[in-house]
């Protein structure tokens, strides 16, 4: 029972620390490899809001049509609801914008996206300004987390600390030396593994996360033995003991 308790509170501080590493001397080295990712790119399934604006809102209103629904089944007034409508990139990469028809938008970053639009717009609008948000798109995270779910990346990117931040961090349990990412790419999954005590985890292309990646923090040999392996011991100890006993109050009889 000692041990079983001992190990269960060798959790060291070290073993808890990110990036542990980094010394003020790292910055140029890091910097050298380090790439700032750009925003995520639009993919197939993604749900993006495009708001138009311009001088003449008139000219632009056939681009921001409200949500309209009945009151009840059997009324004929409607009601507008105040949110964009939802445009779904189809599997072949467009969208289809009332007017403009079919746009093809997939592997583009929003600001591109919004010049794709925006010139679309110049032969019938003039100086329209135009604002798209992917606002499908999250990552998951699972594991070793305190509130594990999904996270979106309402700023156009996301790195893997940022989404450990907006779940409440890894429990002491998780294991900081072995993060792994899965992705899908082109159709197929491809996974990775992190190491978050040590700076190379800067200039990972997993650092920055994409649209629907799911982060797995595995537990580490504590939680192990906290969730899997005290009761069994404590079981076997105990049936030690009680075998033990008895044998004692055998050979106390049997001597008498």
């Amino acid at each position: 029972m000692l041990l079983a308790a001992m190990a269960s509170s060798c959790v060291t501080k070290r073993s808890l620390t990110y990036l542990r590493e980094i010394t003020p001397d790292s910055a140029d080295s890091i910097n050298k490899s380090f790439v700032p990712s750009a925003e995520i790119t639009i993919k197939p399934a993604d749900a993006l809001t495009i708001f138009v604006s311009a001088l003449d809102q008139e000219a632009v209103a056939p681009y921001n049509l409200p949500t309209v629904s009945f009151n009840d089944p059997n009324s004929t007034q409607v009601k507008t609801t105040p949110m964009l409508l939802t445009y779904r990139v189809d599997e072949e990469g467009n969208i289809e914008m009332p007017v403009l028809g079919k746009l093809h938008v997939a592997g583009l970053v929003r600001a591109e996206a919004e010049e794709l639009i925006k010139a679309s717009l110049e032969k019938q609008v003039m100086k329209p300004m135009v604002q798209v948000n992917v606002v499908s798109a999250k990552v998951s995270v699972l594991g070793e987390v305190a509130r594990p779910g999904t996270v979106n990346i309402s700023n156009g990117r996301l790195t893997v600390l940022e989404a450990l931040a907006a779940v409440g961090d890894m429990t002491p349990y998780g294991r900081r030396d072995n993060l792994l990412i899965s992705r899908e790419v082109d159709g197929k999954m491809e996974f990775a593994r992190l190491n978050l005590t040590k700076d190379e985890v800067l200039t990972s292309p997993y650092y920055y996360l994409q649209q629907n990646d799911v982060i797995y923090v595995s537990p580490n040999g504590v939680r192990a033995i906290n969730s899997a392996n005290v009761s069994l011991w404590l079981s076997t100890i105990s049936t030690m003991a009680s075998a033990a006993t008895v044998i004692v109050t055998i050979v106390n009889v049997s001597r008498k």
